[in-house]
């Protein structure tokens, strides 16, 4: 009897053999899948950046609004101030840097990154970074190297770190189609709330979030060193990467104690951890002083506990209970601190106890939604956290990433609106359901349908997302075309809080539910086998 041999994996093709998948499927992604995952995400990768370009040709945050723009002259100032002042005085406020305009409050990694794209700008056209004349500096060239500079951070510190994730989540798992593999690429790459947070709004997420995808990888190919030193990185560039900090700790906790000696399995990990921000903040640790002013310009507590409307718990809840009159800043930091670790518990204790790749990959998702809910000074922005935790489960969550996508890019439709991006709103999301229901999902939806029909069955829940689909759908015409009552002139803003904040609630609860029964599922597989 002839024995057949094994199918060969590279690292360049970590896909299932093309006969495991349908007819229609292979028919479908030929072109794009036949030479390997590398391939595929290359063309995937293109198609991206081209339309991270047509988003960019947009306005952004503050365009044309003096005397302090947006978040674009924001982080063009981050670039004059750097370039023109000594490392120490960047963070320190004095005569040639007013902090009370567009004052650096991210660490020291985004203050290096505005420095290195502040020389590009100075080499090409200095005026744009030249200090106190360059302010709400918007000329066509200033504009399109900025823009420049936000594309070329995707394509080496994101796309890369994407790249490195795919090939060894799919490489892990048992069975993985092309066409499955490329959906989960384009889910990932084409983010439609990344792409019109950088490439519209303004802003460098793809920076800290590729460090965290890079270390979530390194998670997978059981790297914990790797991991320590990228998401170190992550948290030195954006204060918000912290979302994801009880999952990375708990899992790695999880792991070390499971370890011959665990004691010094967690001292290697908080040397690499030490280290790695030693070497970031080197510059503000001389003097404790110094340490310290970075230290309150990473932490608004003077804003509130809340700014505009955000769809987490105390901006929703403020309706009925006046969170800012009732108590004091300290009180609410408080308040906010416990209501978030109590929230992010569940799925620490899970991964302490039962650390798994899955496991984690719930817990980065989980821990990030917490944060979003229940943490400090929330922004609209910070559903980038828990909706990429989300694609990177696409192929576990598939019918559930369908409905936070559009919630998400909801939740950030009145911010969008005053940065006049509806247009690539629209297109974004159109885009997105034609990828989600591309062949290559087809897959996916059916191992997960057994799973869905058992929420579905919870009494009222179909009813009741559709009942939202419907009143959102309506919102988004009453927003556009009715001015909202003189007495309320943000009813409307509120109204799609409320609503979003209903959904990411459920979400919530069901993320968690679902990764406390991991355990169960691979115990009953076990039996099985």
């Amino acid at each position: 009897m002839t024995k057949k041999k094994p199918a060969k994996h590279s690292g360049d093709d970590v896909t299932a053999p093309v006969s495991t998948q349908t007819g229609s499927s292979i028919d479908t992604w030929w072109w794009l899948t036949h030479k390997g995952t590398t391939t595929s995400f290359l063309c995937i990768s293109l198609f991206a950046l081209l339309i991270r370009s047509a988003v960019s040709m947009y306005p952004y945050s503050g365009a044309g609004i003096p005397p302090k723009f947006g978040d674009f002259e924001a982080q063009r100032h981050w670039m004059e101030i750097t370039t023109n002042l000594p490392v120490i005085d960047w963070y320190r406020n004095g005569t040639y840097n007013d902090l009370t305009y567009w004052g650096l409050d991210y660490p020291p990694l985004t203050a290096y990154q505005s420095y290195f794209h502040g020389i590009i700008l100075r080499i090409f056209n200095p005026e744009s970074v030249a200090l106190f004349s360059s302010r709400g500096h918007e000329s066509y060239l200033g504009k399109l190297l900025m823009r420049w500079t936000v594309l070329s951070s995707d394509a080496f510190i994101f796309f890369p770190a994407a790249l490195f994730f795919v090939l060894v989540y799919h490489k892990n798992r048992i069975r993985s189609g092309k066409s499955e593999v490329a959906w989960h690429i384009a889910m990932i790459l084409l983010n439609p709330c990344l792409i019109l947070i950088d490439h519209g709004h303004f802003q460098y997420n793809c920076i800290s979030l590729g460090l965290t995808v890079g270390a979530i990888a390194a998670v997978l190919c059981e790297s914990e060193v790797l991991t320590c030193v990228l998401y170190s990185l992550a948290l030195s560039h954006k204060q918000m990467s912290a979302y994801f900090a009880p999952a990375f700790f708990s899992h790695l906790l999880g792991k070390c104690l499971r370890r011959k000696n665990p004691i010094i399995a967690v001292l290697k990990l908080g040397v690499a951890v030490i280290v790695t921000f030693v070497i970031v903040w080197w510059p503000y640790l001389h003097s404790l002083d110094d340490f310290l002013m970075v230290l309150s310009r990473l932490a608004p507590f003077e804003r509130g506990i809340y700014e505009d409307y955000v769809a987490n718990f105390w901006c929703t809840t403020s309706i009925l209970i006046k969170w800012k009159k009732l108590f004091t800043t300290p009180s609410l930091k408080t308040l906010s601190l416990a209501a978030t670790v109590l929230a992010s518990l569940p799925s620490m204790v899970q991964q302490i106890l039962s650390p798994s790749n899955e496991g984690f990959l719930y817990g980065l998702l989980n821990s990030s939604m917490a944060f979003y809910l229940f943490s400090f000074q929330v922004h609209e922005k910070s559903i980038l956290m828990p909706f990429l935790s989300a694609t990177l489960l696409a192929l576990k969550i598939p019918n559930h990433l369908n409905h936070l996508t559009y919630y998400a890019l909801f939740s950030m439709f009145p911010l969008l609106c005053r940065d006049k991006l509806l247009l690539p709103y629209l297109t974004l999301s159109l885009l997105f359901t034609i990828i989600y229901h591309s062949p290559g999902n087809h897959h996916s939806i059916q191992k997960t349908k057994a799973s869905f029909s058992s929420v579905s069955n919870f009494p009222g829940y179909v009813i009741l997302l559709r009942t939202h689909f419907y009143v959102t759908l309506v919102l988004h015409v009453v927003y556009l075309t009715i001015q909202p009552p003189q007495k309320y002139p943000f009813i409307f803003e509120a109204l799609i809080m409320i609503l979003c904040f209903s959904y990411f609630i459920m979400f919530a609860f069901y993320t968690n539910y679902t990764q406390w029964t991991l355990s169960s599922h691979a115990d009953k597989e076990k039996k099985h086998i």
